[in-house]
């Protein structure tokens, strides 16, 4: 974010993309604006739960898909050398980050690759630790792979979270933990762990012998003076023992074409992966999945910061539109992803009657809390990655209806 205030003050041109244009999304199968009939959602309510933007891809994106389509054929098809050239150069770049073409996995989603993980490195009745409040899916495919959710809470205090790093040490040793999923940035919370933190995390994990992957799906988007760090990048041992989760699909708005990249640097590691994924039957890429990957990281990085400094006015002006209106709502800062966390608590409602009044009354589908763990009580996630027209309509039904 700070390199991109610094090109505005050099009077780079800021503005070439329009994200107040609203874009109709009904009728075109999405799963945000057309299912809400069999969500129990009335046909007025406004959608801000699940995490796709509102805003059209990249246009260069979409002129490789145009032109890719005008071919016509449709065959199966395989990732080349400069699909892994565009995706070297936009870790390298962006992050720092090197990676070689051997560690590459091409998978149609990260959760399918976590799910191939789990079955590939534990067996059943292992336990898998993570960290809740946190991406719900997590929990389900532990338990969907007859695994052990071992909780590491994540400790709220005074508006930011935390990690407990004596119980995360303690939950590792006392249930044999040899799996743990990291979120950073952190879905729900925001957070985007420091080094120190990151550190801390590595030495306990590489002490009891726990792999690691890492979610790092939400890594294009952090702001202020955050940086978001790939876990393998802190040193060599520790890129031995971790799994590398990365996808185009929130950056630039991709996720129905199904396409993730999944660096792995250990052999013994990537194989075992790579073997539990051909068991599914999954073979070759999504054709345009890779043609949008590698159109986005090649030429999609101007329209992203761009895009972060439109997703970090809308955080600023959804703070101040709450804390005039809703006062009693707190929104915890953001660090990264474009989802923000509100804690609702202080208005003393049950769960229940929370989701109530913003289903019934505010007319609004959200994220209750709950999703992501029990320390997601009184809590409600919700999606600002849309108009800002669309976003502060839906903030004022819920100031209202509160």
């Amino acid at each position: 974010m700070e390199r991109i205030f610094n090109k505005m003050k050099r009077g780079v041109n800021m503005s070439r993309y329009n994200f107040d244009e609203i874009i109709d999304r009904h009728n075109t199968n999405s799963i945000k604006f057309d299912f809400m009939e069999e969500n129990n959602m009335s046909a007025d309510a406004m959608p801000f739960w699940v995490a796709d933007m509102d805003f059209r891809s990249p246009p260069a994106v979409i002129d490789a898909l145009v032109e890719r389509c005008k071919h016509g054929v449709f065959g199966y098809t395989n990732i080349k050398e400069d699909y892994f050239n565009a995706v070297y150069k936009w870790y390298k770049n962006r992050f720092g980050y090197e990676v070689k073409r051997e560690w590459l996995i091409v998978s149609p989603g990260i959760v399918f690759a976590i799910s191939a993980a789990i079955r590939a490195l534990t067996k059943e009745n292992d336990g898998v630790l993570i960290q809740r409040p946190v991406y719900y899916p997590f929990s389900s495919l532990i338990v969907a792979n007859n695994r052990r959710i071992i909780n590491n809470p994540l400790v709220y205090k005074n508006g930011r979270y935390e990690i407990d790093f004596d119980d995360f040490e303690k939950k590792i040793r006392d249930n044999n933990v040899k799996l743990f999923i990291l979120c950073n940035p952190h879905n729900p919370v925001g957070r985007v762990w420091t080094a120190e933190e990151l550190q801390r995390i590595a030495v306990i994990c590489i002490k009891h012998r726990v792999i690691v992957i890492a979610d790092e799906i939400h890594s294009d988007f952090v702001y202020n003076n955050n940086k978001h760090i790939v876990f393998a990048s802190l040193s060599k041992h520790l890129s031995g023992i971790t799994i590398t989760c990365t996808s185009p699909s929130k950056t630039f708005n991709l996720a129905g074409l199904q396409i993730s990249n999944i660096f792995i640097e250990n052999e013994g590691i990537r194989r075992a992966v790579y073997n539990e994924i051909k068991k599914t039957g999954y073979a070759n890429p999504n054709t345009m999945g890779i043609v949008s990957a590698q159109a986005s990281y090649e030429h999609g990085g101007e329209w992203l910061d761009e895009l972060l400094l439109y997703l970090y006015d809308n955080i600023s002006k959804t703070k101040s539109l709450l804390a005039k209106k809703a006062p009693k709502l707190k929104v915890v800062e953001p660090e990264g992803t474009y989802l923000l966390w509100i804690d609702f608590n202080d208005l003393g409602l049950s769960d229940k009657k929370l989701n109530d009044i913003i289903v019934n009354k505010a007319k609004l589908w959200l994220n209750e809390g709950t999703m992501f763990g029990d320390e997601g009580k009184g809590f409600q996630r919700i999606n600002i990655a849309c108009q800002w027209s669309r976003l502060e309509e839906g903030l004022n039904r819920l100031a209202e209806s509160l």
